[in-house]
Parts: C-alpha cells; sequence; structure tokens
C-alpha cells in the first residue's frame, strides 16, 4: 500500500472540502497527488515537447494571446517549464513521463492567495475567466465566493456579449457560471487557447485584476492587466510571460483533471485570507 492510498481514507468528505480551514501540510499534498493534479501528470515529456517547439515556432494557438514570446530556444523553455513544476530536464528525454512537485504547486497557490487576499483588501475590481471549463471551473467559483465574502468586486465584463470570428459560421458568446467567464457557442462551454475573449471582455471593462488561465490569462497580460494564472506543463507560454517579467504568479500544475482535485489548491490559496 502507498503512501496516498494509507492516507486516503483520511480525507474529508468531498462537501467539506471547499469550505476554508487549517489542514496539514501533508494531507494538501496528498490531496494533489491522489487527485493527480501533481505527481506523475497527464502530459507525457514528447507532449511537452512539442507545444514547446510550436510555441518557439510562432503557432498562435501557443501564443494565448500575447505577442513577443520568441525569444527562447525549445531547450531554454524546457528548462523554464522544469524549474516552475520542479523536475530537472534531461536534454536527451524525448519521452516519458512528467512530475509535478506538490510543494510548488501549494507555494505558487499561495503566492496567488496573498496578491487575491490583497484584492479583497482593497476592494478591487476581479475578474475570474477559464479555458477549462470542466476541470478548473469549481476552483474559480469558489475562489470568487471567497473573493467576495472577503470585499473583492468579482465583475463580469462581457456578459453575454456575442460574435463572429472572420471565416467562421457559428457565433461565440461570453457567459458567466457563479461569477467566472468561460467561452461557449451559445450551446456548450468550450476549452479554448485564443485571446479573443478576454480581448473583448477588457473592451469594456478594465478590472484591477485577472485570475485566469489559457487565452484569458494571456490577453489580459497582453494588455497590462495585473494577472495570475494557472498553466499545465505543456502549455509554457504563460511560464515564458512570466520570465519576461510580464506576469509575476502562475500555478503549474495539471489543468484538467477531476473538478474535485483541485480542493488543496482553494485550501492553500484560502490559507491567505485573514
Amino acid at each position: 500500500m502507498d503512501l496516498i492510498e494509507a492516507h486516503a481514507r483520511r480525507l474529508p468528505p468531498i462537501d467539506e472540502r471547499w469550505i476554508s480551514r487549517r489542514y496539514l501540510r501533508e494531507e494538501l499534498v496528498e490531496g494533489l497527488l491522489k487527485g493527480e493534479v501533481a505527481g506523475v501528470v497527464m502530459h507525457p515529456m514528447e507532449n511537452v515537447r512539442q507545444h514547446i517547439r510550436q510555441l518557439v515556432e510562432g503557432d498562435p494557438d501557443k501564443q494565448f494571446g500575447m505577442t513577443g514570446l520568441i525569444d527562447r530556444t525549445p531547450w531554454e523553455v524546457l528548462q523554464l517549464v522544469g524549474r516552475a513544476s520542479g523536475f530537472e530536464p534531461d536534454p536527451d528525454a524525448g519521452f516519458g513521463p512528467v512530475e509535478v512537485d506538490p510543494e510548488q504547486v501549494l507555494q505558487a497557490c499561495e503566492a496567488v492567495g496573498d496578491r487575491l487576499a490583497r484584492a479583497a483588501r482593497d476592494g478591487e475590481r476581479v475578474v475570474l475567466a477559464t479555458g477549462h471549463p470542466v476541470g478548473l471551473m469549481l476552483l474559480y467559483v469558489e475562489v470568487g465566493r471567497l473573493l467576495a465574502a472577503k470585499g473583492a468586486d468579482v465583475v463580469r465584463p462581457g456578459d453575454g456579449l456575442t460574435w463572429k470570428e472572420p471565416g467562421r459560421h457559428h457565433k461565440w458568446q461570453v457567459r458567466y457560471l457563479d461569477g467566472v467567464a468561460m467561452l461557449t457557442d451559445k450551446a456548450s462551454a468550450k476549452h479554448t487557447h485564443s485571446g479573443s475573449a478576454m480581448e473583448r471582455m477588457l473592451e469594456e471593462a478594465r478590472p484591477d485584476l485577472v485570475f485566469a488561465d489559457h487565452g484569458f490569462a494571456g490577453a489580459a497580460i497582453e494588455a497590462g492587466v495585473d494577472t495570475v494564472s494557472i498553466a499545465d506543463v505543456n502549455d509554457p507560454a504563460l511560464i515564458v510571460a512570466r520570465a519576461r517579467g510580464l506576469t509575476e504568479h502562475v500555478i503549474v500544475m495539471d489543468d484538467n483533471v477531476s473538478p474535485d482535485a483541485y480542493w488543496p489548491c482553494f485550501q492553500a490559496i484560502a490559507s491567505r485570507f485573514a
């Protein structure tokens, strides 16, 4: 029986994991590993390297709405990803598993929590948005509730905004679920890397802070809005943006596992609120 199996029964019931309270560090680490948010993650090294090459070659889908990111070699970007994730990349390893250090995830969540807590204390206007409307939605919803309860103004720019991209037949729309923006086709929530929705949202209102991922985060960074974000190991754009000094806080972890698995991230963030 491994460590996770030995302690799994100690984890709180799922309906209690989203209530802010004090946890032992080991419990949060175990939660991240059991939920596969950290540890060996979904995307193997071949996928990580492929996406890095695409970013360096200028693939717009991998830019997340940002410009000026192509100033490093694929190896240099992989080193950035390794440092952000807690693994030492092997220049000769093109295949195999990628492992994320759960302690680094918690530290990054705490740093994001410090910034969000300041936003709440100062009554800042905060936008929450996700390009992963299944995996990450519950985390953003619960963080949004915490922010609102502690004094932040969780705003909803572009709610219901509808547009058509050039060359496309269908329409896109911004919709909110419990204060969290997502991209839809007016029927279903969509996974997206595009910054287009956030660009349009910022035309309507400019918040003090954005907490987001994918192109929602990238477009906010590009516009000069203070942004804290979430990135996966195979989506290096936000990690490169941090290395360039364009943003400060990026949580690097598997960003599309079971929504309930992110409860340790919420608890680490919530621990920074007075």
